[in-house]
């Protein structure tokens, strides 16, 4: 949030199993522990009125906004924060949690930082998304003989995942999808000598068309164009040595690339 908005302070939480209220864990810029652990029931302050509305809210002036409730201002002026924004973070509908941003003086917050901190919000949400598929994955994995209709569920999992990886900005966390990936990807067979015969995003485009996934498709899951994808396909077509796009799912298949 910080690095997205250019605000000095930044502190968050996640919003509890109730959806009642979120508590401050994490703290980037304070000067105080005034705010630490502080829990924010919905509909109360500044945080509470964005989860009770599903959406982002600004106050030029905590201490004297009139637009939210004021059951936190002593440890907000304790913090001496002024301008200060607040934003949910939604996962399928159900608010997960706040991100805040905030200056130590009144002035107006632009659209441009608003935007910024929306977009913070987003990447926490797309993070929690991929770690939410990433924890279901490996017991579809680890199931015993599934089949063809629980396979093909597998393999679409498997594609939606690999797209979502692409879009993790965490290292550590995008190679742990990248090992459930794997995990997938070498379940129905023990890899042969296709180890390493596909680019990455080879595999990301084969994993779509074997989903039943048109290039339009594909190239909107994977954020390009219909014609890169095209190119990745004639590519990977080329190095497994077939020549339409079921031959080459049913060689990546052959090959332990694909699930």
């Amino acid at each position: 949030m910080r690095r997205a908005t250019g605000l000095p302070v930044a502190f968050g939480g996640p919003v509890d199993a109730a959806g009642d209220r979120v508590r401050i864990h994490e703290l980037s810029g304070t000067a105080t522990a005034a705010l630490r652990s502080l829990a924010v029931s919905t509909g109360n302050g500044l945080g509470g009125k964005a989860i009770a509305l599903t959406r982002p809210c600004a106050v030029t002036d905590y201490r004297c906004a009139r637009s939210i409730s004021h059951e936190y201002d002593t440890a907000v002026a304790a913090e001496g924060l002024r301008s200060v924004l607040a934003v949910p973070v939604v996962v399928r509908r159900r608010v997960r949690g706040v991100l805040y941003g905030a200056l130590r003086t009144a002035q107006p917050l632009g659209e441009r930082t608003l935007d910024a901190a929306v977009a913070a919000a987003r990447d926490v949400e797309q993070s929690l998304v991929v770690a939410e598929e990433a924890r279901g994955l490996p017991s579809a994995v680890a199931a015993p003989g599934p089949g063809a209709g629980a396979w093909e569920r597998v393999r679409e999992a498997h594609g939606e995942l690999r797209a979502l990886t692409a879009r993790v900005t965490d290292p550590e966390l995008r190679a742990q999808l990248l090992a459930v990936c794997g995990r997938l990807e070498a379940a129905p067979a023990e890899r042969a000598c296709g180890e390493g015969l596909l680019a990455p995003r080879e595999l990301d485009v084969l994993a779509w068309v074997a989903a039943g996934a048109t290039n339009a498709v594909a190239a909107e899951r994977l954020g390009v164009r219909p014609e890169t994808v095209k190119g990745y396909l004639r590519s990977a077509m080329r190095k497994l040595g077939v020549h339409t796009r079921l031959e080459a799912v049913v060689s990546a298949r052959r090959a332990g690339l694909l699930p």
